[in-house]
C-alpha cells in the first residue's frame, strides 16, 4: 500500500510541479511531512540540503532521497529504501516525460497562438509563487536556529545568509565558492 501511495503522491507532484525543482519543494514538503507524515520537518530539511549539494536537478534528488527515507523509516531495510528511491524518482519524472512527448510536436506548431501565449502568461506568476514558497519553506528553525534556544547559531546563520546573498548577488562571487566558504565558516563557528 505504501508503494502505491508513494508512487501516486510523486506522480501528482510531477504532474503539477511547474517551475522546476525549487517549485516542487513546497509540494514535496507538504506531501511527505504534513499530509502523509512519512518524515519529520527536520529530516526533510536535511534532504533538501543534501539534494542541493549533490549533482542533478534538486526536485529529482529530493524525490530520490524522500523515497529512500520513507521506505527505510517504514521498514528499516536499506533494500526497501533503495526501492523507494526508484519508485519516487520514476513517478516524479513520468508525467514530464509523457507530457513532453505529447506536447513537443503541437507546441512547435501552436507556440505563437494567442491561447498558448495566454497559458504561459498565467503560468509564470504561479511559478514565481512556488519558488517563493520554497524559499519561505527553508526559512525555518532547522536552517537558522532560534534566538530563544540558540542565539549564537541564529545570528551566525543570519550573518552567513546575508554574506552569501551579498557575495552572489552584488559582488558576483561564484555560488559554488560561496557554498564552500559558508560550509567552512559553519564548521569553524558552529562546531
Amino acid at each position: 500500500m505504501l508503494f502505491l501511495s508513494l508512487s501516486y503522491t510523486f506522480f501528482i507532484i510531477g504532474l503539477f510541479g511547474f517551475g522546476g525543482g525549487y517549485g516542487m519543494l513546497s509540494l514535496i514538503q507538504h506531501a511527505v511531512v504534513i499530509e502523509h507524515h512519512w518524515m519529520t520537518s527536520a529530516e526533510f530539511t536535511n534532504i533538501v540540503a543534501i539534494s542541493q549539494m549533490t549533482p542533478g536537478p534538486i526536485g529529482i534528488n529530493c524525490a530520490t532521497y524522500c523515497g529512500y527515507t520513507t521506505l527505510h523509516n517504514a521498514t528499516g531495510s536499506m533494500l526497501m529504501g533503495l526501492l523507494g528511491s526508484v519508485i519516487a524518482t520514476f513517478a516524479l519524472v513520468l508525467p514530464s516525460f509523457i507530457l513532453m512527448l505529447l506536447i513537443s510536436k503541437m507546441f512547435l506548431k501552436y507556440m505563437h497562438s494567442r491561447t498558448v501565449e495566454s497559458i504561459f502568461s498565467g503560468l509564470r506568476p504561479a511559478v514565481v509563487g512556488l519558488m517563493i514558497a520554497a524559499v519561505l519553506l527553508l526559512c525555518n528553525a532547522e536552517n537558522f536556529g532560534s534566538p530563544t534556544t540558540s542565539a549564537w547559531q541564529f545570528y551566525i546563520s543570519l550573518a552567513l545568509f546575508a554574506a552569501t546573498f551579498i557575495g552572489v548577488k552584488i559582488v558576483k562571487v561564484n555560488p559554488i565558492k560561496m557554498i564552500l566558504y559558508a560550509g567552512f565558516a559553519g564548521l569553524l563557528l558552529l562546531y
